[in-house]
C-alpha cells in the first residue's frame, strides 16, 4: 500500500521533513517539526503534570529524545503519534519518580487480595534508562547553553545539569523565586529560537 493512501497530507509532509533532518541534519527541518508540534505537546503534558514549569522542561526533553532517535523512526505510524508517545512515556516516568521521591516510607498499601504491601527504599543511583535520559537532556542543553547570555547560562546549568529545583536555584543564587522562574522561562525561549535557527548567536 502506498504511503499516500495511508496518511494525511500533513503526515506525508512530516515524513519528508524527517528524511531531510536525518539525511542532511537539516536544522530547518528540525525547526519545522518543532514548530508544528511544540504547542500540542506542551498542552498535553501540562494536562498531565498541571505545572507550567515542569511542562516546559518536559516539552524540551520530549523533543530532545525524539530528535536524538529520529533515525529510528519508522513510517508505520505518523510522526505525531510517535512523538506524543515519547512525550507521554517521559512524562509518566517523571510523575512516577516525583511521587516516589515524596512518598512516606510509613505509608501502607494493600493489594487486591487485601495483603499488606511493603515499600522498598528507592535506590538513589540512576538506572541505565535514567542515565540515558539524563545524558540526552544534558547533550541537548550543551548544544545551546554556550550561546546563551551569561546571566542565563548558570541558571540553565543549575536546572538541567545539576537538576536543582526552582526553590534550590533561588537559594543558590540568592534571588527571588519569581525571578528565577521568569529567567528560566526566557532561557528556554532562547533555546527554542536557537533550535529553530532564528538566531545563530544571541
Amino acid at each position: 500500500m502506498e504511503l499516500g493512501k495511508q496518511f494525511s497530507d500533513k503526515a506525508l509532509e512530516d515524513f519528508k521533513l524527517i528524511d531531510r533532518a536525518v539525511e542532511g541534519k537539516d536544522q530547518h527541518a528540525f525547526a519545522e517539526l518543532m514548530k508544528r508540534y511544540k504547542n500540542p505537546v506542551y498542552h498535553m503534558i501540562l494536562k498531565m503534570v498541571r505545572n507550567v514549569d515542569d511542562a516546559e522542561d518536559l516539552t524540551i526533553e520530549a523533543f530532545a529524545k525524539a530528535f536524538k532517535n529520529l533515525h529510528k523512526f519508522k513510517k508505520d505510524f505518523t510522526f505525531s503519534t510517535w512523538l506524543f508517545r515519547i512525550a507521554t512515556n517521559n512524562t509518566i516516568d517523571f510523575i512516577r519518580k516525583k511521587r516516589l521521591d515524596t512518598m512516606s516510607l510509613n505509608t501502607s498499601f494493600k493489594d487486591d487480595n487485601g495483603e499488606a504491601v511493603t515499600i522498598d527504599v528507592q535506590d538513589r543511583n540512576l538506572n541505565p534508562q535514567e542515565e540515558a535520559i539524563k545524558a540526552q537532556k544534558i547533550e541537548l542543553v550543551q548544544m545551546f547553553v554556550t550561546k546563551l547570555p551569561a546571566k542565563y547560562q548558570r541558571l540553565v546549568r543549575l536546572r538541567y545539569f545539576d537538576e536543582l529545583s526552582y526553590d534550590e536555584i533561588a537559594k543558590e543564587l540568592e534571588a527571588p523565586l519569581g525571578t528565577v522562574k521568569a529567567q528560566l522561562h526566557r532561557a528556554r525561549e532562547l533555546m527554542y529560537d536557537l533550535v529553530k535557527g532564528k538566531k545563530e548567536h544571541i
